[in-house]
């Protein structure tokens, strides 16, 4: 329902911002025909079926069934209540929340907060103490200004066992939540310790900016101890679904067109230094299936730029092909030479240098086919056409047929090779390929899956069951939601909605139509109760005309009179078994009679 705040308000609101503007902050989207289709951010997925609506304001995942209108959607994403949602709408809409409304703030988690108050405590002892001298100046002499110091959030924690311990505890913590955060060590008779001592401490942030966990950086020179030590996994913090700077990174796509994926968040600072913006990092671990799809929901245009050593080259690869493994991707490869870091590249040759190796990156193909050369002696004949047979394989695996001919064309022309000779043995390799498509298809069509416990049928959470749902039912509900006349016929008819969900919604249509003027749909969505938003998303994303004529309406009438005459004679048919198997047949008499009647009285 739409809590205390005005409803009045609430429809100013959205209707200050554009929902495809909104979901764009978070979902790579492409407008085909009259709807954006993107990636569900609320669950992986290689096809998109995650449509916006610009017309109707509305989104819906055919994947996962959920949708709802902009405010809908900010719930699901960032986990708020409604009136939290319509505040951060209010706010992307630069309007003010009415008094009253604006002054509460959500509640984080503990663990949350205490890493916010970690963080300010850390960049404090850095930034104002003296206690902080040695780490500045340890900063500065990695040419850490003061603008990259505050836009990472950078601190240091000192060589104290307990600094960070009194301090959290003073602010009310308890040892049991002081255990869970992973900032403290436990010894043997049970004491915490600060986990992290004399080093400079990097935060690292969720997709929305709240900080998770810690990388520090050692700045003592005692290689007995390990240069780098990071927060281990704790309830927020999960490595392998975080990327350094990926909030601010995100909001930067958008007007640089692409995010750099980094090994390090040095490499990030670096880059951000060099004055790109979109650089994310996945911590110097590898790369994972969910960071791929972090990237493909904000844009399709990925740049890689692993260190230039031989195994930075090889996590490229690596990167490369689980990119591969998801479709949609425009990836391009950056790979800097003398074997440096792009933090080293960019203090030897500077800004506009590095910024030149980010324009000329190399595509994922050409990346991959360089990579092979590498592996064979191209003067050696019987080297040469193994080469070959590995470049055509790798070629026939791509699903574009004009870049299959232009690298056909590259191959040709790197060694001596005709086109033509080149492209029966990529047809012949096409058909490899398909062959074990297919056969991989049947194999999965023949396995008997077990159902997920664990997992939502799709409309269910969406409000409405696929298998209950009655396109006579949608059709008369949408015509007595969006027409004046339409109404008033089906009224003057008499006619109730068989469906109990149904007939709800259309009184509420009736209680929201006489009190608000101007009502429209993607408001009364806020005034109706959760459990029957679905059915209105489903109905408002499926397309119908607008127009009608009095016939259609007596005809969908009609049809759902037999929808329920059919329903009736499936029970009696069910009865007459029943009373057959008991051989009561007076029972069967007077049920088969019932049946004939209901017959004439559909046809």
């Amino acid at each position: 329902m739409a809590g205390r705040i005005p409803e009045q308000f609430i429809d100013e609101v959205r209707n200050s911002v554009d929902i495809v503007d909104v979901i764009s902050q978070y979902v790579s989207l492409e407008k085909k025909g009259k709807d954006y289709l993107g990636l569900c951010p609320f669950h992986q997925e290689k096809t998109p079926s995650f449509t916006v609506n610009e017309g109707k304001q509305f989104f819906k995942c055919f994947g996962c069934g959920k949708g709802g209108n902009v405010f809908k959607f900010l719930m699901y994403q960032d986990h708020l209540t409604f009136p939290e949602s319509v505040r951060k709408v209010a706010e992307l809409a630069h309007l003010h929340m009415p008094d009253g409304y604006g002054e509460t703030v959500k509640p984080i988690s503990p663990l949350k907060k205490m890493y916010r108050q970690a963080t300010e405590f850390y960049q404090h002892i850095l930034l104002t103490t003296k206690v902080g001298e040695k780490a500045l100046e340890y900063a500065k002499k990695r040419e850490l200004t003061s603008d990259l110091l505050e836009h990472f959030k950078v601190g240091y924690a000192p060589d104290n066992d307990t600094i960070l311990l009194t301090y959290l505890r003073q602010e009310g913590y308890t040892d049991a939540e002081l255990r869970e955060s992973g900032l403290f060590v436990e010894s043997q008779d049970g004491q915490l310790f600060d986990r992290f001592r004399d080093r400079l401490m990097f935060p690292l942030g969720d997709e929305s900016g709240y900080t998770v966990g810690f990388s520090g950086r050692r700045i003592s020179n005692d290689k007995t101890i390990a240069k780098y030590m990071n927060s281990p996994e704790t309830k927020i913090f999960n490595k392998s679904k975080l990327l350094f700077h990926f909030a601010e990174a995100k909001k930067a796509a958008r007007s640089e067109k692409h995010l750099i994926l980094y090994e390090g968040y040095m490499d990030v600072i670096a880059a951000y230094k060099a004055g790109i913006q979109s650089g994310v990092a996945s911590m110097g671990t590898s790369l994972t299936t969910e960071q791929v799809y972090m990237l493909r929901r904000i844009t399709p245009n990925i740049l890689i730029n692993y260190d230039g050593d031989p195994p930075g080259i090889h996590a490229a690869e690596r990167a490369t092909k689980l990119f591969g493994q998801v479709q949609g991707f425009n990836l391009g490869i950056i790979v800097l030479p003398e074997n440096l870091d792009p933090d080293e590249y960019v203090k030897k040759y500077g800004v506009e240098k590095y910024q030149a190796e980010v324009a000329g990156a190399l595509s994922s193909m050409d990346f991959l086919l360089e990579r092979l050369a590498n592996q064979y002696n191209l003067h050696n004949d019987r080297e040469k056409l193994g080469y070959i047979t590995a470049s055509v394989q790798m070629i026939a695996g791509l699903n574009d047929p004009v870049a299959a001919d232009l690298y056909l064309d590259k191959l040709a022309r790197q060694t001596g090779v005709t086109r033509e000779s080149l492209k029966v043995t990529f047809v012949r390799e096409r058909r490899k390929l398909q062959r074990a498509k297919n056969h991989q298809q049947a194999y999965q069509a023949s396995k008997s899956l077990p159902i997920d416990q664990h997992s939502e049928p799709k409309e269910e959470q969406a409000g409405i069951d696929l298998e209950t749902r009655n396109p006579a039912l949608d059709r008369l509900l949408y015509l007595f939601i969006h027409s004046d006349e339409a109404r008033d016929y089906l009224l003057s008819q008499q006619f109730l909605f068989p469906d109990e969900r149904y007939a709800k919604l259309a009184e509420f249509w009736l209680k929201y139509h006489q009190t608000h003027e101007g009502a429209e749909v993607t408001g009364f969505i806020d005034f109706i109760p959760e459990e029957l938003q679905g059915i209105i998303i489903n109905m408002e994303m499926t397309s119908m005309p607008p127009d009608y004529s009095k016939r259609e309406l007596d005809d969908q009438l009609r049809a759902l009179e037999k929808s329920k005459i059919d329903q009736q004679l499936n029970d009696l048919l069910n009865q007459l078994k029943d009373a057959q198997r008991k051989q009561d047949n007076s029972l069967e008499l007077e049920i088969a009679q019932k049946v004939i009647a209901l017959r004439r009285k559909k046809f």
